[in-house]
């Protein structure tokens, strides 16, 4: 029988962690943006810090993508159908090194 208690208070521990676990815990979203026609599409991305930024090279030309202001990142040179990951850390400007007229911005809420 003691076992038994010993058992459930363990397992109501456990559960009770695992809740406070699930509802502190922050959901990251995904957002996409196409590099098409040369152009960021979308051309400015609203997200929240930490989220994650997948840009997809579907035009026929290489791209690139890099930060603007001192170039704190950058991606490969990327070939059609490439990706590159970004984790939102702040708001930035960013641009195509390789078309000077492509630029987009990341505005981190």
């Amino acid at each position: 029988m003691k076992n038994i208690i010993t058992i459930s208070k363990l397992s109501l521990c456990i559960f009770f962690a695992a809740l406070m676990f699930s509802c502190s815990s922050k959901k990251y979203e995904v957002h996409v943006v196409e590099i098409k026609q040369m152009q960021f599409q979308p051309a400015v991305i609203n997200v929240q810090k930490e989220d994650t930024i997948i840009f997809v090279n579907k035009d026929i030309v290489l791209h690139n993508v890099t930060e603007q202001s001192k170039a704190k990142w950058s991606s490969s040179t990327m070939k059609p159908g490439d990706t590159f990951k970004l984790v939102a850390k702040e708001s930035c400007n960013y641009f195509c090194t390789l078309h000077l007229v492509m630029k987009g911005k990341i505005q981190v809420q």
